[in-house]
């Protein structure tokens, strides 16, 4: 029982990162459909470093670091020009898993000769996770980021900025998503494929939902889906049951989860572009 939790929970933490830096985004009303893109390429950054330096910690520092840099562009293409948040992320998504497909051919089949530890990675999520719920719920500045996706224009009556918070907001959110780039990389899967993220960063947008955007639910949230994940595994092969069926059933619950979840309590600004004086 101990190692279903605890390979539920090491499954999970990359989802839960994901989760909180996408989630983060949302709250001040941006939607970050690049999810899967900046998990990909943040992910490959993390094994090139890793690879170079034989630091961990540098990697994911690096990897962070790519994650805020795609999040910054996001909020410049969405915040700044208004383009359409839901065209740009999934173009920012394609564009992310193409690149790192691309550039991390020379990494295939290369070992990690100095993995991370999966439990570092688990705490440092869950730390996470208490961080960013005290930082929505009990500071000013998180007032003002949850107020931002609500209502933007009381915000800006009321002298803040609705472009500097929504780019804080994506850019925190790319770094956590990095992070959960870097753990995939270094310490859940220490090596580098085309494919890496398989979809986790799609899973992380409808877990958003799931979790009615709170960050202290994710953690149950992901925890559940990595559930799921190991018992994919797990079970393959040992039971009576094409291993397709197993593969398909952690994304077919989250088809099942955005159908039957309403949008009732997302942020009401959410993917509306904000022009002061409108």
């Amino acid at each position: 029982m101990e190692e279903v939790f605890l390979r539920s929970v090491y499954f999970g933490t990359p989802l839960l990162l994901a989760t909180l830096g996408a989630l983060l985004g949302e709250r001040a009303g941006v939607v970050n459909l690049g999810v899967e893109g900046m998990m990909a390429l943040s992910a490959l950054a993390a094994f090139a470093v890793a690879q170079a330096t034989g630091s961990p910690f540098v990697a994911a520092l690096v990897a962070v670091g790519v994650g805020v840099a795609m999040g910054l562009f996001l909020g410049l293409v969405t915040v700044t020009l208004r383009a359409n948040a839901f065209v740009a992320g999934l173009a920012l998504a394609m564009a992310g898993v193409g690149a790192a497909g691309l550039i991390g051919k020379r990494y295939e089949g290369l070992p990690l000769l100095s993995p991370a530890r999966e439990e570092g990675f688990a705490l440092l999520a869950v730390a996470l996770a208490g961080f960013l719920y005290l930082l929505l719920y009990k500071t000013r500045l998180g007032l003002y980021l949850r107020s931002v996706g609500e209502n933007p224009k009381a915000v800006d009556l009321f002298g803040g900025s609705v472009t500097g918070l929504r780019y804080l907001a994506l850019g925190l959110g790319g770094g956590l998503i990095g992070l959960a780039g870097a753990d995939l990389s270094l310490a859940y899967r220490p090596s580098w494929a085309d494919g890496l993220t398989a979809g986790l960063g799609w899973v992380a947008v409808a877990l958003v939902i799931f979790v009615g955007w709170h960050p202290l639910r994710a953690v149950l949230g992901a925890w559940f889906f990595g559930l799921l994940f190991f018992l994919q595994f797990r079970f393959q092969g040992s039971v009576p049951i094409p291993s397709e069926a197993f593969a398909a059933m952690p994304y077919a619950l989250v088809i099942l989860v955005l159908a039957l979840s309403g949008r009732g309590r997302a942020p009401r600004a959410l993917g509306l572009p904000y022009e002061r004086g409108r």
